[in-house]
């Protein structure tokens, strides 16, 4: 079956890549700015929304979701990836978001915890690098609290400014 792609539900796709190209990530985490790098990045940012959203015992959109995965299938075509490719590609991609949903843990007080190893699976730091493990973790917490905070319309609508 063929799924219609609606442009006007991009608002928090949008966001979730504007949070996604902070330079915080890539001059302060000293991330590699890769499209993977990127995806992860969407993919935190997400999971916190939707952890936020049954917190709330509230559903999380379907087709919210389901157009979050249509851009990124639609942006790795554009990069040049063949049929094949995206196929496998989407279903790894789609491994690992519900991983990391499912790993997150957050408790009444708005904090969420992430533990480091989460972090490490995802995202390419040296053993030295704790520091800077901490530091994505913080910010991570602080997009959660920050989120915590917003009403389940405005993160709807992508209007979440977050700034670190």
């Amino acid at each position: 079956m063929l799924s219609t792609y609606k442009t006007h539900h991009n608002s928090l796709y949008n966001n979730l890549v504007h949070l996604s190209r902070n330079l915080f990530f890539y001059k302060k985490i000293l991330l590699k700015d890769t499209f993977e790098t990127r995806i992860n990045l969407i993919f935190f940012h997400l999971s916190i929304v939707m952890n936020i959203f049954k917190s709330r015992k509230t559903e999380f959109p379907q087709y919210l979701f389901d157009n979050i995965f249509q851009n990124i299938e639609y942006n790795m075509r554009e990069l040049g990836y063949g049929d094949v490719t995206v196929n496998k590609q989407m279903k790894n991609l789609t491994r690992i978001f519900y991983d990391i949903l499912l790993k997150f843990n957050n408790d009444k007080n708005k904090n969420v915890t992430l533990n480091k190893k989460l972090i490490t699976d995802y995202f390419d730091f040296s053993d030295k690098d704790d520091q800077l493990i901490t530091e994505l973790a913080n910010y991570l917490d602080e997009f959660y609290k920050f989120c915590f905070e917003l009403n389940e319309d405005i993160m709807i609508k992508g209007q979440i400014n977050f700034r670190e």
